[in-house]
This record gives structure tokens, sequence and C-alpha cells, in this order.
């Protein structure tokens, strides 16, 4: 589906997938708020004091699933299946290399500079990292943009494909229209069935 395509169902489930930069968190939120489903980041849930996992993980992402509704990014390899055989909706954010590096490297240098507090206490590196870590995120966004299509391609090939509502942005611009047509009206649609 795309931006102006109509969901076949209010979403409860929804889980926002794409590159670093192209906007998950933020749109898992709107998601979340126009939906009136509970939001968890992803981010919070792995990230321990000192950038460490956290060991409870996985068992915070099990609780998640169990909900009846909820919205957050598929991210991390080690819960996209679990996530994905819980989710009824999966938005993809399909946005050019160049448009998603650009936000993680704005994102980046507006976190160190303000020294802004992300998840257990940990901070955004020092910047000169990005040429002395190969995990860097921008690196990382660099490298690993193309990886998402292959996820969602092997998503639309599987078990999942035939329950699972998939919408692909491609572009701000989509991601505005989808917003404020399909999924505003989703949401409309969720509150006449509970009257």
């Amino acid at each position: 589906m795309g931006p102006t395509d109509e969901l076949p169902h209010s979403p409860r489930r929804v889980l926002v997938a794409g590159t670093s930069g192209a906007g998950k968190t933020t749109m898992a939120r709107c998601v979340a708020d126009v939906l009136g489903l509970s939001y968890v980041e992803m981010d919070s849930l792995f990230h321990g004091p000192q950038w460490t996992r956290r060991a409870e993980f996985e068992a915070d992402v099990r609780e998640l699933v169990k909900g009846p509704s909820w919205a957050t990014e598929w991210q991390y390899t080690a819960v996209r299946p679990l996530l994905l055989e819980h989710a009824d909706t999966l938005v993809w954010l399909d946005h050019p290399k160049h448009t998603v590096l650009r936000r993680v490297a704005v994102r980046t240098l507006v976190r160190r500079v303000r020294r802004q507090e992300l998840w257990n206490g940990n901070t955004e590196p020092p910047l000169h990292t990005v040429f002395t870590d190969r995990e860097h995120l921008l690196r990382w966004a660099w490298k690993s943009h193309g990886h998402t299509r292959d996820r969602i391609t092997a998503v639309l090939a599987g078990e999942h494909a035939s329950r699972l509502a998939v919408v692909r942005l491609r572009g701000q611009r989509a991601v505005d229209q989808w917003c404020a047509g399909p999924l505003r009206r989703a949401a409309e649609r969720g509150e006449e069935s509970v009257r």
C-alpha cells in the first residue's frame, strides 16, 4: 500500500521499519497518538548504561507484544521475528539514502552539542568517532540502508504477508499524506466501532 491507500482495518499493533534516520520513532509516536495506542521506544528497552545491551531486553519485548495495542520500531535482529509475529500493520519508511544520512548527521550533531541524554544516561559519543568507530551511527546508516529493503521484501514473500498490512512511504511528502489521510480515517473508523 502507498500513502493514499486506505488501511483494511484500524491498526492495533503497529511496527515502523526504516534505516537509522528514517523517522521510525517519530512515526511510531504519531501512530500511537492518532490511534490511541501505547508507545514503547525499542532503543529505551535495548540500551543500558554505557551503551550496553540490557539483560531484560527480550523479556521486555515479550511483555510488550502481549498487550492488545501498541506501536513501536521494528529493529534489533533478536526481536524482529517476535514483533512481526504479533503485529497487524507494518509502516515502511523507505526514504532515499541522502535523506536519512542528512537526518542522522543533524540529529547526531544536535544531540552531541547539547549533550542530550538518550537512554539510561547515554549520550552521543564525540564527533570524531565517526572516523574511528566502525559502528558509529552515521556509518551504520550508510552501510545498512539497503538491508531494510531486503528485510521487507522477505516479509512480503513470507508467512506473515497475507495477514499484515504493509504501508510503504517514500519521502516526507508521502509520510505527511498518509498521516493526514488513511491513518486519520482508520482512527475515525476505530472510534466508530467502539461506540
